[in-house]
């Protein structure tokens, strides 16, 4: 069974894909900035299922914790067969509602905690000649979503950056997919702008942290597509199906999607009074 790594493992899709890994018994680094939430979520696997599951404090934006977590998971087990780099935060709101502030926090962790756990992951994997790398970008990073540019730009880079590497991983033995969910019911949609300046989209203190608008696509069912994926070894996984057809709506007509984005922003513009 395969040594893993889940970054951002303690919630959201990223629990549901360490339960699935656990569940046909592989050895899980579930890595999260939320320390308790990380130990939380490997106990509960643990009890559940016969893989092994571990918990990892893990700050996605430090570089030396990234290399020092895949290089002693490597060492600790022999080897280092799949990583998911999961962690990812919301921005949102109109660009002149924005700080410096908000670009910064998007870039540090959706895109360099992306790069940071892939420049770890594959230097193991060039040394072992084999490997999967798994990033997590969104279909923010296929469609030109407004209303949340930082987000929307660090997505882009996200799938460019996977494209890529997948080819010139493939001559090394090391496989790439890129990680595309649509709107997914998770905590990451009640933490908008977490801890920044707040927009017309940040969370409302008072909303609650649990994922449970029902009527967006599960954590369980995304993981499942993203296992399929993986098996597979897709360039892109994209889910659920209305995403796919998001995509192919940009592919087909940019302008369409420019324009079905216009409409998105003027009812925004509308709804708070800016003009």
């Amino acid at each position: 069974m395969s040594i893993t790594i889940v970054t951002g493992g303690a919630s959201g899709i990223g629990r549901s894909l360490a339960a699935r890994l656990a569940g046909r018994g592989d050895t899980v680094i579930i890595a999260d900035i939320d320390a308790a939430g990380a130990a939380e979520t490997a106990d509960d696997l643990n009890g559940r299922f016969h893989g092994k599951t571990f918990a990892a404090e893990l700050d996605v934006t430090d570089a030396g914790a990234v290399h020092d977590l895949y290089r002693r998971t490597a060492r600790d087990h022999g080897r280092l067969d799949l990583v998911f780099n999961n962690a990812g935060i919301a921005v949102a709101g109109l660009v002149e509602e924005l700080t410096l502030a908000h670009w910064d926090r998007a870039v540090d962790i959706n895109l360099k905690g992306v790069i940071h756990g892939v420049d770890a992951a594959y230097r193991i994997m060039l040394e072992q000649g084999h490997g999967h790398i798994v990033n997590t970008a969104s279909l923010a990073g296929l469609f030109p979503m407004p209303l949340g540019i930082p987000y929307t730009a660090t997505k882009h880079a996200v799938v460019g950056l996977g494209l890529a590497l997948r080819a010139e991983a493939a001559t090394r033995g090391i496989k790439v997919s890129t990680v595309c969910p649509g709107f997914v019911d998770t905590s990451l949609l009640k933490t908008v702008n977490a801890g920044l300046p707040e927009t017309g989209m940040s969370s409302k203190p008072e909303a609650s942290d649990e994922p449970g608008a029902g009527n967006l696509y599960s954590p369980d069912a995304m993981a499942a597509d993203i296992m399929k994926g993986v098996a597979r070894n897709r360039a892109l996984i994209i889910a659920p199906a209305t995403g796919r057809l998001a995509w192919r709506v940009m592919r087909i007509s940019p302008r369409l999607a420019v324009r079905l984005g216009r409409f998105a922003v003027k009812g925004y513009r509308k709804e708070h009074g800016l003009g």
